[in-house]
């Protein structure tokens, strides 16, 4: 991992931990609740690891605090500004492509918004994300297969689509030259069940 990499991934492993401790969570609860191995958890906490975004996902689900949450410094103004340049890319392609959360909010409902650079051949495969989960993609450069369950859409320079993105999902570049696209997702009630849950414990 070079410099910024490794400041992120300590950021997110105090976060997790700060999280995780919150709760009187042991590291075998938080590994149940996400579905992350517990050497795994160990890893992200620790900052050794470079978690994918799937990780990531499962991990700020299970905490209920949303993605954004897990990665961003906080701030206390009544807004958040992010400067060009200073969003964390949390997913890097082989061929370079690169997908940065750029903006998000806060739970119970989470909304975020990314810019993906994908190189030609570079493609991002997503699980399921939880019920109810939404996303919105508009092509800024190149060609885009967006591919949602067993169906796929081959989109072009200012092409949209919006899809239900609680079944496996992928965006990749098939093409020669590299492909941009900014993408929303909606997440509601993250931490609603967490909450209930820890509530009962």
């Amino acid at each position: 991992m070079d410099e910024t990499a490794t400041a992120l991934a300590a950021a997110i492993g105090a976060r997790v931990r700060s999280e995780r401790q919150a709760r009187t969570w042991t590291l075998d609860q938080v590994a149940d609740r996400s579905g992350v191995s517990r050497r795994m958890l160990i890893n992200v906490e620790q900052g050794t690891a470079n978690p994918s975004v799937n990780t990531l996902l499962r991990l700020s689900d299970a905490l209920g605090i949303g993605l954004q949450a897990l990665v961003a410094v906080p701030q206390a103004e009544p807004f958040e500004v992010i400067r060009a340049g200073s969003a964390p890319a949390l997913w890097t392609g082989k061929g370079g492509g690169r997908g940065v959360l750029l903006a998000g909010t806060t739970p119970p409902d989470i909304l975020e918004l990314w810019d993906w650079t994908l190189a030609p051949g570079d493609r991002h495969d997503s699980e399921a994300h939880v019920h109810g989960t939404k996303e919105i993609l508009q092509v800024r450069e190149g060609t885009v297969r967006v591919t949602v369950g067993d169906q796929t859409e081959v989109l072009e320079v200012d092409d949209a689509i919006s899809f239900d993105s609680d079944a496996p999902h992928s965006y990749a570049n098939d093409g020669s030259e590299v492909a941009r696209f900014s993408l929303t997702v909606f997440e509601p009630g993250v931490g609603t069940a967490t909450t209930t849950e820890a509530s009962h414990d």
